[in-house]
C-alpha cells in the first residue's frame, strides 16, 4: 500500500513539474473603489475596457465624453464588465467617466494622453545581450526552443516516464510482499 501512495505522488508532481507556466503581463489599471479602466491612460482612438465590482445590478452604464459611445456592463463572473472606444478627435486631458449602478452614481477620472507620445526608455537593460562568438558568431546557430523553454512533447515525455517508474515500483513492492507473505 506504501508504493501505490509514493507511485501517486510520483505521477502528480511529475505531472504539476511538466505543466506550463503561464505568465500574464501587468495591464495598468486606473481604480477607483470598485471600478477600474484599463489601460490607465489610453490614446485617442483606443479601446478600453471597464470593470466594477461590489454592485449588486445585473446591468450598469459607463458614460463619458471621452468615450464614441456609453458603455453597457454587464455581469461576467460576478463583476460588471464592458468596452468602448476612445473619441480618436479628443485632445490630451482628463477626462470624467461617470458609471451608474442603481439609484448610486460613481465617478473615476480617465486621463487621455497624446497619441504621438513614446515612452521613454528604461535606465538600463530588461533583456540579456546576445554577445560572444568573436571569430566564430558565424557558425552559431540559434535555438529559439532553448530560450522558450520545455514544450508539451517534454511535457509527454516526462510523463511517460513518470508512468513507467510508478509502474517499476508498484511491480517490485508486489514481487516484494508475495517472498514474504
Amino acid at each position: 500500500m506504501g508504493s501505490a501512495r509514493i507511485t501517486l505522488c510520483a505521477g502528480v508532481m511529475a505531472a504539476v513539474a511538466s505543466a506550463p507556466v503561464v505568465a500574464s503581463a501587468p495591464t495598468a489599471y486606473a481604480q477607483d473603489g470598485g471600478i477600474s479602466v484599463s489601460p490607465a491612460s489610453p490614446a485617442p482612438g483606443s479601446d478600453v475596457a471597464l470593470r466594477m465590482s461590489g454592485c449588486g445590478e445585473k446591468t450598469a452604464t459607463a458614460v463619458s465624453a471621452a468615450f464614441v459611445t456609453d458603455v453597457e456592463l454587464a455581469v461576467v463572473d460576478g463583476v460588471l464588465i464592458g468596452e468602448s472606444r476612445v473619441r480618436s478627435t479628443l485632445t490630451a486631458g482628463t477626462y470624467d467617466v461617470k458609471v451608474s449602478c442603481g439609484a448610486k452614481a460613481h465617478r473615476i477620472p480617465l486621463t487621455v494622453v497624446d497619441g504621438r507620445t513614446r515612452p521613454t526608455a528604461p535606465s538600463s537593460p530588461v533583456a540579456p545581450v546576445h554577445a560572444g562568438g568573436g571569430g566564430t558568431a558565424h557558425l552559431a546557430v540559434v535555438d529559439d526552443a532553448r530560450e522558450a523553454g520545455p514544450g508539451t512533447v517534454h511535457a509527454v515525455i516526462g510523463l511517460l516516464l513518470a508512468g513507467v517508474a510508478g509502474v517499476a515500483v508498484a511491480l517490485r513492492g508486489s514481487r516484494r510482499s508475495r517472498r514474504t507473505g
